[in-house]
């Protein structure tokens, strides 16, 4: 009898944490960003939204002055990249092999979670530090009730055991952003969100980007 009640106790907690957790195919996250204080201006009250929708990703960066779009298609494993600079509009592609090659890099990133919570855009988190190849480690906090469906919707977190609601990004100078989530939207994204312009942007490689000193 007392076997039978352990069973049924270890069922219960077992389906209420299955329950607890929702697999998110679309979704809309709102973060705002914290940058340092020795940065530029134009640089603060960002804000990043990632959309997501089933193997389709897009993550805009808005700046005072500057907008970023990235397009990621996980099935047709290619990531276009649109910039806003002044009004100054730029597309650039990225095919299979450079897709790869980066989500190669990210797979590396492994994350061993510390004893930290908090509750961010009213979902419970936990921390986690991550690990990159060249040895540096960035924090993030993400929760578990949140579980995207798609593993590449930020190929930063390919190897994250849940939805990243709070991380840092690591700049080219060694300074650190920090992005926090504020709002969560689970609805049916308009498929139109990941569709690539057909006019109004002038592509370029990124050899060429590089070359405009950006």
């Amino acid at each position: 009898m007392q076997k039978a009640i352990l069973t049924l106790l270890c069922c219960c907690l077992i389906t209420g944490s299955l329950f607890a957790q929702r697999l998110v195919s679309d979704a809309k996250i709102v973060y705002k960003i914290e940058t340092p204080p020795q940065a530029d201006p134009s640089f603060e009250g960002g804000t990043l939204t990632q959309y997501m929708k089933g193997y389709l990703s897009r993550v805009d960066i808005d700046f005072k002055t500057v907008h970023y779009s990235y397009l990621i298609n996980s099935r047709d494993e290619t990531v276009v990249t649109l910039i806003d600079n002044h009004g100054d509009k730029y597309l650039i592609r990225a095919g299979k092999e450079e897709y790869n090659k980066e989500l190669k890099e990210y797979s590396q990133v492994q994350f061993k979670d510390g004893t930290e919570t908090k509750q961010i855009a009213g979902y419970n988190c936990k921390k986690a530090v991550g690990k990159m190849p060249d040895g540096q480690t960035f924090e993030v906090y993400y929760t578990t009730e949140l579980m995207p469906e798609n593993k590449q919707h930020n190929r930063r977190f390919v190897n994250l055991k849940g939805m990243p609601l709070q991380f840092e990004i690591i700049n080219k100078n060694g300074s650190r952003m920090h992005v926090v989530a504020t709002k969560v939207d689970l609805y049916a994204v308009p498929g139109s969100y990941f569709d690539t312009p057909k006019s109004g942007y002038k592509e370029i490689s990124r050899e060429e980007l590089q070359k405009m000193g950006s």
